[in-house]
């Protein structure tokens, strides 16, 4: 009932506590309307404020100007009906006006000048400054692109008044005006209060986080635009008061080539395409959607399904259709308003703008569309010729070489093949069967890395029959050895398992029979098969490798033996591998195959990593290394140089494991090694980084690695990496941009299924983030949602008291009691079951501190009685579940506080100096506690005991204490602590 106007301040109070968006704005019309019918005029005043508000945060700018008229008739007619702070609202509000009258077309311009004329005289009238009209002057002079400089300068010059907009949102539209004015540098230089967040308001940083995102990209400065996306656009998103800043988030992914994440920013913000109360901003978001759409369109992506205005469904050159001609319209509105062609020409330019970038930068997100474009890879490889002849020649000398380019070239050679106009009888090289055979192996590599293995054994089979009837024995010889290789082995394991020992035994029987064959075909001398002339300038060279690769497939199946039984191998398997690696590391050096010696000596490497020598692998891959550079086949290098980086970085020592994953990276990409891999040498290397420092780094890094992951199909892996990404950037004190991260994993890719362990961890870490954020109603619902997703693991008791332990706190924070006191029984009966007492006593401190703050002294009595439980906790956990000192000190130190705050000082006295005689216990680790407890003590006896001299010895030998420790925060705190007691005597 809204028949009083105390009813009306009460609703007026609980409405200003919801979230604004429809309910809010609609609640505060209804208020509006129930306050006007009272005589007094001052809960009108005050419903009219918050209506007005609730307009301008919304986008509701064709209202604004209506509600505002209303509280300046209330002005002008009983202006003692406003409090001190109604008043300066007033004058503070005019300038809100004029921004909302420029927002609507058929306003006509002259209504928008007489306006300011009219607050003009009232600021005169009342002996205010006048910087807030210049304001408003500029802000119509930059919109029509009329006299902008000018008025500027008679804005910008003028000292502010208290009637000013506030610093951030100035500071926002200095830097604004610069950037229109195409300074880049200086825009930025403006808006660096704001990005680095020294300056903040209601709508700031996310405005400004929006507008800096292309000049911070064309200022090559990625790294910060990334970070401005991830936090901005989270302030932004859904926002019907924020539609211009969707609008360059949109812009932004167009041009940093993240289509796929553009469209994901469409689907997620559906309903703004019908916000239509502020059609300048609409311009905006229609304009940046259009830049996206027709990014995508001129990629060939028009047929491609997009989120669009509810009630159809949409293509992207559907949507795209749509949008012009709206938005073609709104700007011709503005410009036939204005009498300029400022709005249209400011679209235009936006329009035209091509992508800043060669390749996608990585966001870290997960998308649930793929990136439209692939990044280009850096390749020195040498051209395919245009004749096939050439072709086949030149796959097949890159072949011999190992060079990864090799690859390509026989794709080349099969498109050519398969599209018609080519013939396998081309003069020389050779017969059809002949590149048949050769092509077979090939098709063999593709399906061995994609895991599937029974195909490319069928490939492989097919290349040794050929290579059989051909007469090249050696290459026949060499592909059996991949069929064993990959093809089934028996299950001669314990238990059943294949232990690889069969494999090794018939590569070793394979070698044999080369060892027959050097008999009747040796490696040198003789005359090669009619075949074997096509195949290479040097048969011996072909014969050599041939041989090289059948000795390196003993020591590989050796390897993997040794693999499928860790991590206990046997002693027969690892023999067997030191056997065959030698063997092949001795036949290399004879046969001058140095590449194949730094393959033996990465396979006992890894064996010795495994085991735990970590000097014998750093050894062996060192090593490898040096043969590396003997073969002259430098592509080779980026394997050992990952591997050995791997080791390095468990021993500390991060800047060494970083240099050689930067070169392998490097390498890699120069020689287009397309089987590098690419995604863990990033993940490493972000690790590494972030260990020296650089978290820049590490964020980029660990974001190409997810990126990698996910253009693999890899996609538990890109969500693993994104759980390491959102440690760092949390670590780093960027919480938003870790929750962005964390919602994308949780976003829901079409078609993909994350394991849900891994999905488990990611909504932990998202709760647990925007509960840092201060959401604390979506960190509850995540919580919830978790609980409900790990409520049948049996198998795993300790995650449920966790999950109920943390979700029992948030829910309190949020507000629901309720469901927080289901959570916190559920916790201490899952806590009886799967104990973590550290856990518990500080969901009960939590839930102490929460009960009296959001009950007073009616809740001492529960909250007290909290503590008790907490204190049961500690009595009866394992000395080995909790540090004892930490959590009695911590419980006393909470306990000391709440009766402090029911003015019980003798008691709470007596439980701070508990506190601080538990945390003596703690030694060098509890000093900071200590401190603190101490304070706490302090502030108990000088204020609430008035006795001050104790409280200010008590400080004075803290203060040496801490000094001794280095505690120069704490030192500060409780200096100024004691000088407080001083000065008053």
């Amino acid at each position: 009932m809204l028949d009083t106007p105390e009813a009306v301040v009460e609703a007026l109070r609980e409405n200003s506590g919801r979230p604004h968006g429809l309910q809010r704005t609609v609640t505060a019309e209804e208020l509006v309307e129930a306050a006007g019918a009272f005589e007094k005029p001052d809960v009108l005043v005050t419903a009219l404020m918050e209506l007005m508000t609730a307009y301008d945060v919304t986008g509701e700018h064709r209202k604004s100007p209506v509600a505002f008229a209303r509280l300046l008739k209330l002005w002008e007619s009983d202006p003692d009906e406003f409090s001190d702070w109604e008043a300066a609202q007033i004058h503070h509000r005019s300038f809100w006006v004029t921004l909302s009258l420029l927002q609507v077309p058929n306003v006509p311009l002259a209504t928008v000048d007489a306006w300011v004329a009219q607050t003009r005289e009232r600021f005169t009238a009342a002996g205010h400054g006048l910087q807030p009209v210049a304001a408003a002057r500029y802000q119509i002079a930059a919109h029509t692109g009329t006299g902008a400089d000018d008025a500027y300068d008679l804005w910008a010059t003028r000292p502010r008044t208290e009637h000013s907009d506030c610093g951030p949102c100035e500071l926002r539209r200095i830097g604004a005006h610069r950037l229109l004015a195409g300074d880049d540098t200086a825009a930025l230089d403006s808006w660096r209060p704001v990005l680095d967040g020294s300056a903040e308001c209601t709508e700031e940083p996310a405005m400004t986080r929006a507008l800096a995102l292309l000049p911070l990209l064309r200022a090559g400065r990625a790294d910060e635009a990334r970070s401005h996306h991830l936090s901005g656009y989270r302030q932004v998103r859904g926002n019907t008061g924020m539609l211009e800043e969707v609008g360059l988030h949109l812009e932004f992914c167009a041009l940093s080539r993240n289509e796929g994440r553009g469209l994901e920013i469409l689907a997620e913000n559906r309903p703004l395409f019908e916000a239509a109360g502020a059609p300048l901003s609409r311009l905006g978001f229609l304009t940046g959607t259009e830049l996206l759409l027709a990014r995508l369109a001129a990629d060939g992506h028009g047929d491609t399904p997009v989120a669009g205005p509810p009630g159809r469904n949409w293509t992207v050159e559907a949507l795209l259709a749509e949008v012009r001609t709206e938005a073609d319209r709104l700007a011709a509105a503005f410009d036939a308003r204005n009498g300029t062609t400022a709005v249209g020409d400011r679209r235009r330019t936006r329009l035209d703008r091509s992508p800043l970038l060669d390749e996608p930068l990585p966001l870290g997100l997960r998308t649930s569309v793929a990136r439209t474009t692939a990044p280009p890879v850096s390749v020195e490889a040498p051209s395919a010729p245009a004749d096939f002849a050439g072709l086949v020649r030149e796959a097949r000398r890159q072949d011999a070489l190992g060079h990864p380019a090799s690859g390509g070239l026989w794709t080349q050679v099969a498109e050519r093949l398969a599209a018609g106009g080519n013939t396998p009888h081309a003069d020389g090289i050779g017969p059809a069967e002949l590149l048949e055979a050769e092509l077979a192996e090939q098709r063999a590599n593709r399906l061995l890395g994609d895991d599937e293995t029974a195909g490319a054994v069928v490939e492989l089979e097919r290349a040794t029959e050929l290579y059989e009837d051909l007469g090249l024995h050696w290459q026949a010889l060499s592909a059996r050895a991949r069929v064993i290789t990959w093809g089934p082995g028996d299950t001669t394991g314990a238990e059943g398992a294949d232990d690889g020992s069969d494999r090794v035994a018939a590569m070793e029987q394979l070698v044999q029979e080369a060892k027959v064959l050097l008999d009747r075909v040796p490696l040198t001398g003789g005359n090669p098969s009619e075949a074997e002339g096509f195949l290479g300038a040097d048969a011996a060279v072909e014969r050599t490798l041939c041989y090289g690769g059948v000795l390196f497939g003993l020591a590989f199946t050796a390897y993997r033996s040794v693999m499928l039984q860790f991590p206990e191998p046997g002693e027969t398997a690892t023999a067997k591998l030191e056997e065959h690696t030698g063997t092949l590391r001795a036949e290399a050096e004879r046969l001058s195959l140095p590449h194949q010696s730094a393959n033996a000596r990465q396979f006992l490497a890894d064996v010795a990593a495994r085991s735990g020598d970590t000097a014998r692998a750093e050894k062996e891959l060192r090593a490898a290394l040096e043969d590396v550079a003997a073969s002259e086949r430098p592509w080779r290098g980026g394997r050992p140089r990952l591997q050995l980086a791997r080791g390095l970085m468990g021993d500390g020592r991060h800047e060494e494991a970083a240099e050689l994953l930067h070169r392998a990276i490097t390498e890699a990409a120069r020689y287009g090694d397309d089987e590098f891999a690419f995604a863990s040498a990033y993940t490493v290397l972000g690790h590494a980084v972030s260990h020296l420092g650089d978290h820049g780094g590490a964020v980029r890094h660990l974001s190409e690695a997810a990126a990698r992951h996910d253009r693999d199909a890899e996609h538990d892996d890109a969500a693993a990496v994104r759980l390491q990404l959102a440690d760092v950037l949390a670590e780093s004190g960027r919480p938003d941009e870790s929750v962005a991260v964390m919602e994308s994993v949780l976003s829901g890719a079409e078609g993909v299924t994350l394991d849900e362990r891994v999905l488990a961890q990611a909504r932990l870490n998202l709760a647990r983030g925007l509960r840092e954020l201060g959401e604390f109603r979506p960190a509850a619902e995540e919580f919830l949602l978790l609980a409900d997703a790990v409520a049948g693991w049996e198998d795993d008791r300790e995650i449920h008291t966790l999950v109920a332990g943390e979700a029992a706190v948030t829910l309190a924070l949020a507000d629901r009691w309720d469901a927080a006191a289901t959570a916190y029984e559920r916790a201490l009966a899952a806590h009886a079951e799967a104990p973590n007492p550290p856990l518990m006593t500080e969901m009960l401190r939590e839930f102490a501190r929460l009960t009296v703050e959001s009950r007073g002294d009616e809740g001492l009595t529960d909250a007290l009685a909290h503590l008790e439980r907490a204190d049961e906790v500690v009595a009866t956990a394992a000395a080995d579940d909790l540090t004892a000192w930490y959590e009695r000190g911590s419980t006393h130190y909470r306990r000391a506080r709440i009766l402090a705050g029911a003015e019980r000082f003798p008691e709470a006295l007596t439980e701070a100096e508990a506190a601080i005689a538990a945390h003596e216990e703690g030694g060098d680790a509890a000093e900071a506690p200590r401190a603190e407890a101490i304070r706490i003590a302090a502030l108990i006896e000088g204020n609430g005991l008035e006795r001050r001299d104790d409280a200010i010895a008590r400080l004075t030998t803290a203060i040496a204490r801490c000094r001794k420790a280095d505690l120069d925060q704490a030192v500060h705190i409780l200096e100024e602590l004691r000088q407080s007691f001083m000065d008053r005597g």
